[in-house]
């Protein structure tokens, strides 16, 4: 067993022969006695970090709060509302639950109980059905347990033992992952009064500390989710540090749910999938290739402005020039197999760049000719595994607002600066607050495997990215190991209006590849050089980026990019010659209109126009087809009054022209 200081230690040197210094984040110095624990320190500071407090970090490692501190050391104390804090109630409430099913249940096996984002899951082998009812007594006995005060005490034993207590605990799937490790190695286990689980930890110190947790939803699981194995029972829940913030998390899953892109897409019309056509490969409906058609129109409007040509590549290559790119080596498990054609392999694109490559070279290029940029809406195909596949998100056709940038040593800062600004200017435009850019750098153990083999270019190369985002003002946090084969790269990660996050753009840089392809530029001295390629594509794919769309303004499109913007309502069959009119003289501007000819009431075809989305509906009657007018109402705002044809045509052509976000707020709003 580890190391358990009793709480009625005193704080105090005469209980101990030696003190030690210990430093705050603040750099304030506090001597204390040698064993007192974290959270005795955070005592110490105040009653208010004492109840709040659920995990340390000494000397840069998380640790227990029980955990005796025997050197000096520098602490950090984190809240549960902090990313480690958080993280250490998610597992500490995992093994709450995970306690509280086996003292209802005293047969039950315990399996695995990760965390996931900002919730958890236990798997369990149980004959019980875990129906709404069960479900609700596990979560009161977690109550009962939480509120009981007890100590969680970590313990470190070899494997071996810890095969041996589990299996005489009669716990076999703890067993089977434990075999799997060297007997000798050190593990740990955490025990709660009479209820022990793996786990490497940190836990919070006291059942006391987990409060505001829900369990959420159960589903059944395969064991290491292998179908021939038995079939488990799922429980899903969360946790927070303040009620508020449970509240609040539990609301946006609501919100989740009735924006779920999967939901809103056969709602709306936007996309489909066919067992025929084959899984992971969407069918966009008319309503779907409006928004596809949009943002197209977007990009490439954008692109040409920041001195973009566009180009258009194959569908189908041979395999030699993924051999030659490097992609056979790395990516051949996400391409499709092989076609066979006349004794020559051929691949179905999985990525635009090598084409993009040969597309540079086709022309001899001066220096004065850089910085290239080539730029293609690419339809790319990747084979993902079909339990990947989710809707939108994990496709295997996409089609990426791609493009590659050939540029000199000289020009690179400024290139890959305008990248993460057109960044930028797109997060403005479909109103993404909320965003985070990631830099990927290598790691010296890949270089020749992971990565090319080339660590002077790579550290140089790194250093060029971290000083051009540094010089932009740019906030980034760098992570090592997660770079491309080529070179670093930067992920984009955006959160849509209700806090849910979605990776959504990609900005890399590749030394390795234009020398591979042999592509040159004749510098100011006539000599042959290499240039550098940026890839970039700041909208991802349609698929993905459409997806996003649909849960971030909930389906609730702004009036430029809904695919029908306007509805023509007249309130009967006398004023549809009228109707008729509005429609064709607006659709003559360019307005998508639907005119809604049936026989019902004002009333229902109002509902209707709402149900389907539709920003602005038009009410025709006979007063306004005597006028020349139209009754207007829109969504969120309700009645508008009556304006107009020819004012009513100009002010929407305007607001679609500045691609205005009319429905931003209120869209959070109402659907609240």
């Amino acid at each position: 067993m580890g190391r358990r200081i009793p709480e009625d230690v005193r704080i105090t040197s005469r209980n101990f022969m030696t003190e030690i210094k210990i430093t705050l984040p603040d750099n304030s110095v506090k001597t204390m006695p040698i064993g007192i624990t974290s959270q005795q320190v955070a005592d110490s500071i105040g009653s208010g970090l004492a109840r709040a407090v659920v995990v340390a970090k000494i000397d840069g490692n998380l640790t227990d709060l029980n955990n005796p501190l025997e050197k000096d050391c520098a602490l950090e104390l984190f809240t549960g509302d902090t990313p480690e804090g958080h993280d250490t109630l998610l597992h500490s409430t995992a093994h709450l639950m995970a306690q509280a099913v086996k003292e209802l249940f005293p047969d039950t096996k315990v399996t695995i109980g990760p965390t996931i984002e900002n919730g958890f899951f236990y798997d369990f082998d149980v004959d019980v059905a875990f129906s709404d009812e069960v479900l609700a007594k596990i979560e009161q006995k977690m109550k009962v347990l939480a509120k009981s005060g007890q100590e969680i005490v970590r313990q470190e034993m070899s494997a071996g033992d810890a095969v041996k207590m589990f299996n005489d605990m009669g716990e076999p799937y703890k067993v089977e992952i434990i075999s799997q490790i060297n007997p000798e190695d050190v593990i740990s286990a955490y025990t709660q009064r009479d209820f022990t689980d793996l786990c490497r930890g940190p836990h919070v110190s006291n059942t006391k500390k987990i409060k505001y947790f829900k369990l959420l939803s159960t589903s059944g699981a395969y064991w290491r989710g292998d179908e021939k194995n038995k079939m488990l029972q799922r429980i899903y829940g969360t946790v927070f540090a303040s009620k508020d913030a449970l509240k609040t998390h539990l609301h946006n899953l609501e919100e989740a749910k009735k924006r779920d892109h999967r939901k809103l897409g056969k709602e709306l019309h936007i996309f489909a999938f066919d067992d025929e056509v084959g899984p992971g490969l969407p069918l966009w409906l008319p309503n779907g290739t409006v928004i596809i058609e949009e943002l197209e129109q977007l990009a490439k409007n954008t692109e040409r402005k920041a001195g973009y040509d566009q180009v258009r590549t194959p569908h189908l290559t041979k395999g030699s020039l993924y051999e030659k790119s490097g992609h056979l080596k790395h990516y051949k498990d996400s391409m499709y197999p092989a076609i066979d054609v006349d004794g020559t392999e051929y691949y179905v694109k999985p990525m635009n760049c090598p084409h993009h490559h040969k597309i540079y070279a086709a022309t001899p290029k001066s220096y004065r000719d850089l910085p290239v940029r080539l730029a293609e809406y690419g339809t790319c195909y990747r084979y993902e595994k079909s339990g990947q596949l989710f809707g939108l998100m994990r496709v295997r056709s996409l089609q990426m607002n791609d493009a590659h940038i050939y540029c000199t040593k000289e020009q690179f800062k400024e290139e890959f600066l305008a990248v993460c600004k057109l960044y930028l200017k797109y997060f403005d435009i479909f109103g993404i607050e909320k965003y985070s850019m990631r830099l990927s750098l290598h790691n010296t153990e890949g270089l020749g495997k992971k990565y090319v083999n080339e660590p002077e270019l790579w550290l140089e190369t790194e250093k060029w990215v971290k000083e051009a985002l540094q010089e932009g003002n740019l906030d980034f946090e760098e992570v090592v190991g997660e770079a491309a084969f080529y070179g670093p790269k930067i992920d984009v990660q955006v959160w849509s209006a209700i806090g849910k996050e979605f990776t959504l753009a990609t900005n890399q840089v590749d030394f390795a590849i234009p020398q591979k392809f042999g592509l040159t530029y004749t510098d100011e001295h006539g000599s042959g050089q290499t240039p550098l390629c940026i890839h970039r594509a700041p909208l991802g794919t349609h698929e993905r980026f459409i997806g996003f769309l649909l849960e971030h303004f909930g389906g609730n499109f702004p009036l430029w990019l809904a695919p029908i913007q306007v509805a023509v309502l007249p309130v009967s069959d006398k004023n549809l010659k009228y109707a008729h009119e509005v429609t064709e003289r607006l659709k003559d501007s360019g307005l998508r209109v639907k005119l809604n000819d049936r026989a019902d009431k004002i009333g229902a075809k109002i509902r209707q126009a709402e149900l389907e989305k539709i920003n602005v509906m038009l009410v025709v009657g006979e007063k306004e087809a005597n006028e020349k007018t139209v009754s207007v109402r829109r969504r969120f705002e309700g009645d508008c009054g009556v304006v107009s044809l020819d004012s009513l045509k100009d002010q929407l052509v305007e607001e679609i022209k500045q691609r205005r976000l009319s429905h931003s707020k209120e869209t959070e709003a109402a659907i609240e």
